[in-house]
Formats: structure tokens, sequence, C-alpha cells
């Protein structure tokens, strides 16, 4: 969060990638919204729960990058009532790999309005 190109703009809100409810569950919770937690704590910038996993996509380790893209498709959306409009926001997930996970999210983002879409994560992998 330290990185210029994050905070070359006020960050309004850190969005972290969503799992599917049924992943959720199998996994028993998900790893970029606590690590999501983890970094608000210490910024105090606030996370916003706005986009939702509306498929349930088979893993993304197994593709290459078209495939990966393909399986995302229409994947994510965002929540009823999510106010992102005018926003800078910081997408969040655990591992890059091709990036398309968060390219298909930074897509809803900026459909709905927002003014900026950034990304961090963990690892890359």
């Amino acid at each position: 969060m330290r990185d210029d190109r994050i905070t070359a703009t006020p960050v309004d809100a850190i969005v972290p990638v969503p799992l599917h409810p049924a992943r959720q569950r199998e996994r028993g919770f998900n790893q970029a919204e606590a690590l999501a937690k983890w970094v608000a704590k210490r910024t105090a910038i606030p996370v916003l729960d706005c986009i939702e996993r509306r498929s349930y996509t088979l893993t993304q380790t197994q593709f290459d990058r078209s495939e990966r893209m393909r399986n995302l498709r229409n994947a994510f959306a965002l929540r009823k009532n999510s106010a992102v409009v005018g926003k800078n926001l910081v997408l969040l997930d655990d591992v890059l790999t091709t990036g398309s996970t968060l390219h298909e999210c930074a897509v809803v983002l900026r459909k709905a309005g927002a003014e900026s879409v950034r990304a961090i994560t963990v690892a890359r992998g």
C-alpha cells in the first residue's frame, strides 16, 4: 500500500476479490477478504464488499491465459446497492497469475462508475 502507483490518488476503499458462496463454504473463509481486513486495519481504509461471484468457475490453476479469461467471463457482478460511482478503489487478491480475475473484477467496477481501480496481491504465481 506504500507503492506510489497505489497512493498517487487517495484510496476510498479496498475491494476483496470474492469467492463463490459454495467455494467459500468449502474453504471456510475467503483469503482475499481476510487480507483486505488486515490491510484495512493498518491503513484505516475501509473494506467495501461490493462484488459478488455469480458463477462457480473451475479452478484457474489448470488454464492458460485465454482459457482463464473465458472461464471468468460474466462470473462477477456488482452487489445490489453498492455505491462505487466516483470512488478510487483498490482490488485485493491473494495471488496474481495472469491477471484475469483482477481484470474481470475491475471491468465490473469501472462499468458501475468507479473513478479508478488499482490492484494489489500478496503473491505472484
